[in-house]
């Protein structure tokens, strides 16, 4: 038995799991399809069907496999195993929709659910010497991607194009997939936060914001530069090394027994004192992990506190409409006496 799998069964106690998000599913099983998981100390089964039966085997052995069919199904399973198993049936409340806890509750004999009160996210939040070295690939990839893309960049290529040449470059260097939609904004449109790359024309006097990341193995990278298309406007020069100089003190503070506020008022503090508090409008950053929002948060409204092995982001960032922006972003793994930045690209403004 893994030791996650160990870990969860302590939490539940003598109940009955029920999962159905994939990335909980992922996190305990291994197993990458759809379906729900049924987990108790007398029980470890996958729920799916025909087209995921040969890959569930494969990827969890060891794990009951149940397929639907017919008029079975996957409720009509997940209600067989837990009275096999003879517990009681706790389950994540943030997943299934209304009607499919009605009916699922209506097979379990109207059973009132209890909630798993995110168990699963508690465990994923700190991450193991495995997870961290996929997460460390994933950034390495990031990293050449971006060192690519400024031997390829030029104006006269649209947004569109960049969003591409970065996916087709992740990819073809040992990616499976993108951690999300890549985010290419040039000129006003790096104004927008979570821009989605167009068809605008890069051109000189641009300031171009990349975010970007992939999986490897399942796990997360997460990745933001700002770059100078030639010369640009002296405030968005000016506002590029306040932001970073947030970066760097956010950083420098960063380690275990911080909490997600204490991180976020290091950089919010100094961009405020610059006079551009209200044009950094979301928070310092985020977990990371196989999704690329997690828990913790360092935001002025986390009271987390900072322990070994969670991922989180460092992005402060300062938008101007009208003008531009900018955003400067490390992937990091917490460790008690400081941090570990999954990014090795430079932060100093480079000029195309």
């Amino acid at each position: 038995m893994s030791t996650r799998l160990e870990r969860f069964l302590n939490g539940i106690g003598g109940g009955v799991a029920i999962l159905h998000k994939p990335e909980n599913m992922r996190y305990l099983s291994g197993f990458l399809g759809e379906g729900a998981l049924v987990v108790s100390e007398s029980k470890s089964a996958i729920i799916t069907d025909f087209r995921y039966v040969e890959a569930a085997q494969r990827q969890s052995p060891g794990w009951e496999i149940l397929s639907v069919g017919g008029d079975i199904t996957q409720n009509k399973l997940i209600a067989d195993c837990v009275r096999q198993a003879g517990g009681t049936a706790l389950w994540e409340d943030d997943y299934l929709t209304i009607q499919e806890g009605r009916e699922l509750a209506r097979l379990l004999g109207g059973q009132e659910p209890k909630s798993l009160n995110g168990l699963p996210e508690r465990l994923r939040i700190i991450k193991d010497e495995q997870e961290i070295a996929a997460m460390q690939r994933a950034a390495a990839i990031t990293d050449d991607a971006f060192a690519h893309l400024l031997t390829w960049l030029k104006p006269g290529v649209t947004e569109r194009q960049a969003a591409l040449e970065l996916f087709v470059y992740m990819l073809g260097h040992g990616a499976q997939d993108l951690s999300f939609s890549t985010i290419a904004a040039s000129g006003e449109n790096a104004s927008l936060p979570h821009a989605i790359p167009s068809d605008r024309v890069i051109r000189e006097g641009d300031v171009v914001t990349f975010d970007f990341g992939c999986k490897v193995d399942d796990y997360c990278s997460d990745f933001t530069r700002t770059v100078a298309i030639g010369k640009i406007d002296p405030k968005l020069q000016e506002i590029y090394q306040i932001v970073l100089e947030a970066n760097l003190r956010a950083l420098d503070a960063l380690r275990a027994g911080k909490t997600g506020r204490e991180m976020d008022s290091v950089a919010r503090d100094i961009i405020a004192k610059a006079g551009y508090g209200d044009c950094f409008g979301h928070s310092l950053g985020h977990g990371v992990g196989r999704l690329i929002h997690e828990e913790p948060r360092l935001s002025q409204r986390s009271d987390t506190v900072l322990e070994p092995g969670m991922a989180v982001t460092i992005e402060p960032g300062i938008y101007l409409p009208g003008l531009g922006g900018v955003r400067i972003e490390d992937l990091c793994i917490v460790e008690q006496d400081g941090h570990r930045n999954l990014c090795r690209s430079s932060k100093e403004l480079i000029t195309l």
